[in-house]
């Protein structure tokens, strides 16, 4: 229930953000570019936690430095 709740106040700050962002900045390329841009690195970095947290590690790939201890 706390974890829906916390969604839910995420989901509406981020609406919130969004609206006053197009409202200030809604002449400015540039400025629009980056956020833009940033927007897509913090989302590429959570999929990326998101992902390696769910799915099962690749029993396939050992490291360099798992291979050194073995040897």
């Amino acid at each position: 229930m706390i974890f829906k709740l916390s969604i839910k106040i995420v989901f509406i700050a981020v609406e919130i953000f969004l609206a006053v962002y197009s409202f200030v900045l809604s002449d400015s390329l540039l400025i629009k570019f980056l956020f833009f841009a940033v927007t897509a690195v913090i989302i590429a970095f959570s999929v990326t936690k998101i992902t390696n947290k769910l799915l099962p590690i690749d029993k396939d790939y050992i490291s360099s430095e798992e291979e050194s201890e073995e040897n």
